[in-house]
């Protein structure tokens, strides 16, 4: 039963899109298995056309792979909507798209609270997108949630919200003065959503356990990454559910020992989009270097991502959390024309060399990196195909990290 988890080791942003659309064509199902419309995978195809993917799984790419959106994802019906137009306007073949019944809806009201709940933090926002993916795993975990099944009975889905508004607009209009959300006009716009989407709507768990019996190949593809984790992450600066290995098995309803693979995807450098702790950024000309020629922009926010050095503590931490079987470098061609190339092996804390992620936020609040110097190359490598074709001193370094994450 051969299930392959892809998770990114860092805190998103890894390219992960891009490794899933390199897979697809010799997988049978991609399975999104977590997070929401906050997340985005930008994939370019080899004749040069360019996607941006928000709830669609990366596999939508791939002529022959069904791509399920699994329980553990909270679905916009009218951001998925306009994906799924957007994609087949432009050719892609959408119908072998499955919803879970059991995936928990993103409603006005989500999108209401997560806006203005992060306006009134001021300075201690966490930096969501505002999207409303909180609050629905929020409504969802006290039990208060309107799942995607829902939208095929009326009767119900107008039942949950009443009672969803009850408590709801009584906060947007007494606590923050803002216009309460009208039942009737939610039901009749979800409804609609409701009729496109049916033909989608599946059982996925029975789908995706009788793809495993055939020995079909299941690609569980997580979004955000290992350090946005809410239970492992860098709390409170997190998403909102688990895109780490072991979330794949509860997001998609698969079993652990159905999973033989798990590949981890990583920068060649590090990455952060919003608020919290990250201990090699770079605030100097290498990192505004690396933003400019990496095009660190996020792709469902365009917000400027923070830069900083490889950091091989991480690595290490979300190497051993995950299971990882392989390890995949992204963007080594960034560097390409530094003199030097530091990596991050440990952090200095209170005087004390530090060799592991700290257990308390407030330490790794106040981290300092221990660095080595890497020689860097001026070489081009944007063609390069194989290991040979890289430079020494690009091989030397990834041969550093290699070594850093304890790989089985």
């Amino acid at each position: 039963m051969p299930a392959i988890v892809l998770i990114g080791a860092q805190w998103g942003d890894e390219g992960k899109g891009k490794v899933t659309d390199q897979l697809g064509e010799r997988v049978d199902y991609v399975v999104r298995y977590s997070g929401g419309n906050n997340a985005g995978h930008t994939v370019i195809t080899p004749d040069g056309q360019k996607y941006a993917l928000h709830l669609m799984p990366s596999g939508a790419l791939s002529p022959n792979a069904v791509i399920v959106i699994g329980n553990g994802v909270v679905v916009d019906p009218k951001v998925l909507l306009s994906e799924i137009d957007g994609l087949a306007e432009r050719g892609v073949d959408v119908s072998r798209l499955r919803i879970s019944g059991d995936a928990h809806l993103i409603m006005p009201h989500h999108r209401a609270l997560d806006r203005v709940v992060e306006r009134y933090l001021g300075s201690s926002r966490i930096g969501t997108t505002g999207r409303g993916i909180g609050p629905a795993y929020g409504d969802k975990v006290a039990r208060m949630g309107i799942r995607v099944q829902d939208l095929l009975d009326p009767g119900i889905l107008r039942k949950k919200l009443e009672l969803a508004l009850r408590e709801k607009n009584q906060v947007l209009f007494k606590v923050y003065n803002r216009k309460a959300i009208d039942v009737d006009a939610t039901i009749e716009e979800y409804l609609e959503y409701a009729e496109r989407l049916r033909p989608y709507i599946a059982e996925t768990r029975v789908m995706l356990w009788d793809a495993l019996d055939r020995g079909d190949t299941v690609l569980l593809e997580g979004a955000q990454a290992t350090m946005l984790d809410m239970d492992h992450g860098t709390y409170p600066f997190v998403t909102s559910s688990n895109p780490t290995a072991g979330g794949a098995c509860v997001g998609a309803g698969i079993p652990p020992t159905a999973i033989t693979k798990v590949i981890a995807v990583s920068k060649a450098y590090t990455t952060r989009v919003g608020s919290g702790p990250f201990p090699t950024e770079l605030f100097d000309d290498n990192g505004q270097h690396l933003r400019k020629v990496g095009h660190e922009y996020g792709t469902t926010t365009g917000r400027e991502r923070r830069c900083g050095w490889f950091d091989a503590v991480v690595a290490r931490y979300s190497c051993r959390l995950n299971g990882v079987t392989d390890l995949v470098i992204t963007k080594l061609d960034v560097l390409t024309g530094l003199p030097t190339v530091p990596l991050c092996v440990g952090y200095e804390i209170n005087g004390k060399r530090v060799d592991d992620m700290p257990m308390t936020q407030t330490d790794f609040h106040h981290a300092t990196p221990i660095y080595e110097e890497h020689d860097g190359w001026w070489e081009d490598i944007t063609k390069a195909r194989t290991e040979a074709e890289l430079p020494d001193n690009a091989r030397r370094y990834i041969a550093r990290i290699e070594e850093q994450p304890r790989l089985p």
